[in-house]
């Protein structure tokens, strides 16, 4: 099974996309650090590519949760639940949509919990039929330089 991951709106704080199940169309919000040219440990979101994905007990959270395999620069990249920018520490979140916490705030992606249960369910039910479940990550946005240009508009892209 290959899971499709597509960033959309990438800002100097968080980048934003779509995470897609092609076997039922099952679609969750994805959240990540940063996508930048140069890594900040925990805060960058990983290169785009497409990498292989199991389940595996997680140190950190000390429950069983998705790990990604061979990432660039990078180690112990998980898919777990949380919120906002502070959470992810590298790793990508999942959750059913985007929203605010309130007036004014950044994007932030919300009921992640709730999308992290269906979404282990999947990728739990693939390797359990013997399946390989790989996650490929297609940017929109592939580098962060836009960030940097005194021209850019509110999206983060050159006027």
């Amino acid at each position: 099974m290959t899971i499709y991951m597509v960033r959309d709106d990438c800002t100097d704080k968080r980048t934003l996309g779509t995470m897609t199940f092609p076997d039922d169309q099952f679609v969750v919000q994805t959240l990540e650090d940063p996508v930048r040219e140069v890594k900040i440990d925990h805060e960058t979101a990983i290169p785009a590519g497409m990498y292989r994905v199991s389940i595996s007990r997680s140190q950190r959270h000390q429950i069983m949760l998705p790990i990604l395999h061979s990432v660039p620069l990078f180690e112990g990249v998980r898919i777990h639940s949380g919120n906002g920018s502070g959470d992810t520490s590298g790793c990508v979140l999942v959750g059913m949509q985007r929203g605010t916490f309130s007036a004014g705030a950044d994007q932030t992606i919300i009921r992640s919990r709730e999308a992290m249960e269906q979404v282990q369910r999947r990728i739990a039910a693939a390797l359990a039929n013997g399946e390989q479940v790989w996650l490929d990550i297609t940017p929109r946005v592939t580098t962060s330089e836009t960030f940097h240009l005194a021209s850019a508009d509110a999206t983060g892209f050159p006027s």
